[in-house]
């Protein structure tokens, strides 16, 4: 879904009010909120941001039915797409409201999907983080004017700046996989003997790259330099123990510093048991 910074479009009133209130203006202060840790918050203070809201974006999607041939290796491409849409929906919104609190970027982007009890074919992605602002008016957004996203923790961003380095984007990949059934001759040769089950390895091989080459493919349009923290996660969401979600997502990143200090590790002893 194409992004317009400004946009409103996807955000309820409700969540409008709550992004004015905490705005400062006509002598009122404003209002943070943040799911930041205490250590997280201080970091980002110390990085040069502040933070200057909680936001969101959410999407309650429905998704199709995509038939599958029961011994075949497949992806199912009409789930892929489910997932990957309604994802970027929520994600958008989030941005939205980044937008409207006037943000640089949203750092500890989390994106979650819940399956509900009154709809079976339903499930709602959600992307939560918190929106940050430089103090000083530098320009850390995208080149065509989105906020930044990231999943790196406070932490990972005052280090990752400290390193001359900034986030660009969230980036992922998605992959929904038919794995094939075996049929029942091919059981029995395998009964008591040590061998690979080579469909399934093909089957998982195939899904965690198609999934990881989409990811490459957004930090590329992003003009990236790379992606740090990045994961695959994988998921059946309901559908069954032969179909299955690879999710990739990390950060991609650019350089901002032609020099790169990295900063000397210190040892830490906890106090705790």
């Amino acid at each position: 879904m194409p992004y317009t910074p400004g946009s409103e479009e996807g955000i309820p009133a409700a969540a409008r009010q709550r992004l004015a209130d905490m705005k400062p203006g006509a002598g009122k202060r404003g209002l943070f909120t943040s799911d930041l840790s205490v250590n997280e918050f201080l970091l980002v203070r110390e990085a040069g941001f502040d933070p200057v809201g909680l936001v969101m974006g959410s999407s309650i999607y429905h998704i199709g039915f995509q038939f599958a041939n029961f011994y075949q290796n497949q992806e199912m491409e009409v789930l892929t797409q489910a997932m990957y849409h309604a994802r970027e929906l929520a994600m958008t919104r989030m941005e939205e409201e980044a937008d409207i609190l006037g943000a640089d970027g949203v750092v500890g982007v989390r994106l979650e999907v819940t399956r509900y009890d009154w709809g079976e074919h339903l499930a709602e992605f959600m992307a939560i983080g918190t929106a940050i602002k430089h103090r000083t008016g530098e320009h850390y957004r995208t080149p065509d004017n989105r906020p930044f996203t990231s999943d790196l923790s406070g932490q990972d961003f005052w280090t990752l700046l400290r390193a001359g380095y900034r986030p660009v984007s969230l980036v992922m990949g998605t992959c929904v996989y038919h794995v094939a059934h075996q049929g029942i001759l091919q059981s029995l040769k395998q009964t008591g003997r040590n061998v690979e089950m080579q469909n399934y390895t093909q089957a998982l091989y195939d899904a965690r790259e198609l999934a990881l080459s989409r990811m490459q493919a957004e930090a590329e349009t992003e003009q990236a330099e790379g992606i740090v923290g990045a994961q695959v996660k994988e998921s059946s969401h309901g559908w069954g123990s032969h179909v299955i979600e690879y999710f990739a997502v990390g950060t991609a990143v650019k350089s901002i510093s032609e020099t790169h200090t990295i900063q000397t590790p210190t040892l830490i002893l906890p106090l705790t048991d």
